[in-house]
């Protein structure tokens, strides 16, 4: 990183080597991407696959989960942080109670899968779920 620009890539040469600048961060993304969208990334990912384990765990497998997640990123006091990350799910689970369904979504958005717990107590964390 230089003057407010550079570049991330993963190990696994799963995530191509993609530019990142301040700009992207706080303004408008420009096709960049920042830390936060990929802590987006990496929360909506770890919670798709906790929540399908969770309810093949709990009898009703899961044929489709998409999530998608935000990531606020705000000044707190002299710097700046991730408020808030939120996850949208919407599944094609057959047989589902929806109200069973809404709160596996919830708790596992708020301590069901690693990056939650990770973000736990330091990040608030909310889960809109429904049933397709």
């Amino acid at each position: 990183m230089v003057g407010g620009k550079g570049t991330v890539r993963t190990e696994s040469s799963a995530l191509a080597e993609s530019p990142i600048t301040w700009k992207a961060r706080s303004e408008e993304p420009g096709g960049m991407t920042s830390p936060e969208e990929l802590l987006a990334a990496a929360h909506a990912a770890c919670f798709a696959m906790a929540l399908s384990h969770g309810l093949a765990k709990g009898g009703t497998p899961a044929k489709e989960v998409r999530t998608s997640a935000s990531a606020t990123f705000e000044k707190v006091g002299d710097g700046f942080k991730v408020t808030r990350i939120e996850l949208d799910v919407v599944a094609r689970v057959p047989g589902a109670d929806p109200k069973k369904f809404e709160e596996l979504a919830r708790t596992t958005g708020e301590s069901g899968c690693p990056i939650s717990k990770a973000l736990a107590g330091n990040v608030a964390i909310s889960v809109m779920a429904r049933l397709e």
